[in-house]
C-alpha cells in the first residue's frame, strides 16, 4: 500500500503520541477508545523502546494496519531507527525473545516506509516531532525521499526530533538533533499551509496533553506511566465528523497480552 509522506486522513478520527513498547496500556487505550475498525486511529511514532513489550506493541499495531489499511494510519517516529533502537531496548528485547536479530531487522526496515506525517481534513497536522528551517510548505515534505534511515541532521531528520518552545525563532535543540520552535514559527507555518493546528508527540506531559502557541500546536502522550515509573497520565485526541476536539486521559492498566491480541485482532 503506498501512501504519502503528507498522508491525508478523513474524520472522526482518534490521535494517539508515543505509546514506548507499553503493549497493556495500548490495549486500554483500544478499550477506551474503541476498537479498530470501529473506530479510525492515527498513531504519530515511537512504539518501540524503554517499555517491555515492544514486539507485541509493533505487531499489534502492523497487524491491524495490515487488516485495516483504511482505518488506521502509523507515522515514523524517531525511534522507529536502527541506531536508536540499539541502544533504547528494541534491538536487546528482540535478541532476548527470539536469539537473534532477525525480527528486529525485518521490522527497522519497515519502519523506512511509515508516513512522516499526516494531514486530518487538510486542517490538522499530525507528525512526531516538530517543524524544520529547511520546510515552509507541505509541499516540501512530499517531495522526500523516505524510505532511509533517519539521518542525522536535515528535514527528515527535524520532523522527528523538533520541539516547540517559548521563545520565539528557532534555537538549538537539547537532545542534539532536530530544532526547538517558537510560536512565531508555528503560526506562519499554519498560515502558509491553511492548518488550524500542529498535532504532535515526543514529549513526556504530565496530564497526557499540552497546549502551546496559543492552542496552535499540541502534544499528546500516549504511554501513562512512562517507563513504569514517571506516574504520568496518558491521553489520546478524538477529532469528530465536524473536527471539534476532545481529550480522553488514560491511566495505568493491566492486563493478559495474548488474549486480548486475538481478541483485538478479531
Amino acid at each position: 500500500m503506498e501512501e504519502s509522506n503528507v498522508q491525508p486522513v478523513k474524520s472522526p478520527v482518534t490521535i494517539c503520541g508515543d505509546i514506548h513498547g507499553q503493549f497493556h496500556d495500548l490495549a486500554e487505550l483500544f478499550r477506551i477508545g474503541g476498537k479498530c475498525p470501529d473506530t479510525n486511529y492515527l498513531f504519530m511514532g515511537d512504539y518501540v523502546d524503554r517499555g517491555y513489550y515492544s514486539v507485541e506493541t509493533v505487531t499489534l499495531l502492523v497487524a491491524l494496519k495490515v487488516r485495516y489499511p483504511q482505518r488506521i494510519t502509523i507515522l515514523r517516529g524517531n525511534h522507529e531507527s536502527r541506531q536508536i533502537t540499539q541502544v533504547y531496548g528494541f534491538y536487546d528485547e528482540c535478541l532476548r525473545k527470539y536469539g537473534n536479530a532477525n525480527v528486529w531487522k525485518i521490522f527497522t526496515d519497515l519502519f523506512d516506509y511509515f508516513p512522516l506525517t499526516a494531514l486530518v481534513e487538510s486542517e490538522i497536522f499530525c507528525l512526531h516531532g516538530g517543524l524544520s528551517p529547511s520546510i515552509e510548505t507541505l509541499d516540501n515534505i512530499r517531495n522526500f525521499d523516505r524510505v532511509q534511515e533517519v539521518p542525522h541532521e536535515g528535514p527528515m531528520c527535524d520532523l522527528l526530533w523538533s520541539d516547540p518552545d517559548d521563545r520565539c525563532g528557532w534555537g538549538i535543540s537539547p537532545r542534539g538533533a532536530g530544532y526547538t520552535f517558537g510560536q512565531d514559527i508555528s503560526e506562519q507555518f499554519n498560515h502558509s499551509n491553511n492548518l488550524k493546528l500542529i498535532a504532535r508527540a515526543h514529549q513526556l506531559v504530565m496530564e497526557g496533553y499540552n497546549w502551546s502557541h496559543e492552542q496552535k500546536v499540541v502534544t499528546i502522550f500516549s504511554a501513562p506511566n512512562y517507563c513504569y515509573r514517571c506516574g504520568n497520565m496518558a491521553s489520546i485526541l478524538e477529532v469528530d465528523d465536524c473536527r471539534a476536539h476532545t481529550f480522553i486521559q488514560v491511566s495505568l492498566s493491566l492486563y493478559d497480552t495474548c488474549p486480548l491480541l486475538l481478541s483485538l485482532l478479531g
